[in-house]
């Protein structure tokens, strides 16, 4: 990390160019920055201290979320205004994809001390541990864990690609994954959630404005196709005699394409494939094809699965194989809380309100408080890449929102969010 913090008026650009060396992937481009890897945990330092510097009080709860207070009157720890977003990255992500919401969210305090607001209610920044679910495949588990949508036995099972249970690793950590799950103590201190992201499309671009309410995000979910048949020797055995799951799984990911574009406003795809064993020269003896399905409806959703799902047994008896289904995870459509929208909107008069695709944690707060979102403009449209961009004018822009927003949150009454 180069720079150093200043409780005097970081900009956000500035603080993004604080962490810019922090988890460069050499390899895939971009970064990989998975949960309480060397670089996530940099992250958390970089936050941690930046909070500090900025007079803020600084807790890692029992779930490994973050929370730094700004409460300068030692308010009562009730009907807090929240912010933040998360600090760890898809395989070969963007720099903005939960750094961007962090690190504007300190630049919105910055704004706030030297504005000389006087709280009315307390403001905490959040960081949210595995957002994205790159390392456990489980994504938004830190405010599932927290919500009790997750339960402590189920994410304690998880295990990532090197053999690491979530238990472990959170207690390699400093966490006991005993101690982990709903915590209504902490739910009840909380008024509301705002969260700044970039935005993970194309809608600020065609509405020519640098930053947007968020309305809702669209019901996701992702699922495991397992494919299973015999594996073998690649040089020997012969092209009538094989069961060969990786031809039934590639004949399911090109109608995963084909049956999505059928469905108006279906997201359908498949990011990751696994064979077993993995060799060039072997017939693999299965394979996994991770699924991942949203639209706005998620009753569309569930048949747009089930009619993959049939396609992939016809692929599978076609091939002798036998094809499997599980759900990883299912997020319904969430639609955010209309009084805190109107009250973003109120404040923001040009802002254009848009849905969105990506699943956030505001999403999965949503059930316990009132959330919102901002979105900053991304003027490629590209997100989970390299690509994926926000001008420093932009991203300073989105700070001075936020900041804007929250100085009339915390210094409105109290449940006025």
């Amino acid at each position: 990390m180069t720079g150093t913090h200043s409780s005097t008026g970081s900009s956000v650009s500035g603080l993004l160019a604080e962490i810019a060396g922090v988890g460069i992937d050499t390899a895939r481009g971009g970064y990989s920055r998975p949960v309480y890897s060397s670089a996530e945990l940099e992250l958390r330092e970089w936050f941690t201290t930046a909070a500090r510097q900025r007079s803020l009080d600084v807790e890692t709860d029992r779930n490994g979320i973050i929370w730094a207070w700004w409460n300068p009157g030692r308010l009562a720890l009730a009907d807090a205004v929240v912010t933040g977003s998360h600090l760890d990255s898809v395989p070969g992500g963007g720099a903005f994809d939960g750094p961007l919401g962090v690190a504007s969210a300190l630049a919105a305090v910055d704004v706030l001390q030297n504005r000389g607001v006087t709280p009315a209610r307390p403001l905490a920044l959040a960081v949210f541990p595995e957002e994205e679910g790159s390392r456990y495949g489980l994504a938004c588990l830190g405010s599932q864990l927290m919500t009790g949508a997750v339960s402590p036995e189920r994410a304690a099972a998880l295990v990532d690609a090197d053999g690491n249970t979530f238990a472990d690793l959170a207690a390699r950590n400093g966490l006991d994954i005993r101690g982990m799950g709903r915590d209504s103590d902490r739910l009840g201190q909380i008024g509301c959630f705002v969260e700044l992201h970039v935005e993970q499309g194309r809608g600020l671009i065609d509405a020519d404005r640098a930053i947007a309410i968020g309305s809702s995000i669209l019901g996701h979910g992702r699922w495991r196709l397992t494919f299973s048949g015999q594996g073998n020797h690649a040089g020997t055995t012969l092209m009538h005699d094989r069961r060969d799951p990786m031809v039934a799984a590639a004949a399911t990911v090109l109608d995963v394409r084909r049956l999505g574009r059928l469905v108006d406003g279906a997201r359908a795809t498949v990011g990751k494939l696994d064979p077993v064993p993995g060799g060039s020269n072997v017939i693999a003896s299965r394979v996994d094809v991770w699924l991942d399905v949203r639209h706005a409806d998620d009753a569309v959703v569930a048949a747009l699965v089930a009619d993959i799902a049939n396609a992939a047994r016809e692929h599978a008896a076609a091939e002798s194989c036998t094809v499997t289904l599980t759900e990883a995870s299912m997020s319904p459509r969430v639609d955010f809380h209309p009084g805190l929208r109107g009250a973003l909107a109120s404040i923001l008069p040009d802002a254009p309100i848009l849905p969105t695709g990506a699943g956030h944690d505001a999403g999965v707060l949503k059930e316990e408080i009132p959330t919102a979102m901002l979105f900053v403009r991304n003027p490629t449209g590209i997100s989970h890449s390299p690509e994926e961009y926000v001008e420093d004018p932009d991203a300073d822009a989105g700070g001075h929102a936020l900041a804007t927003v929250l100085e009339n949150l915390i210094t409105a009454p109290a449940n006025a969010g």
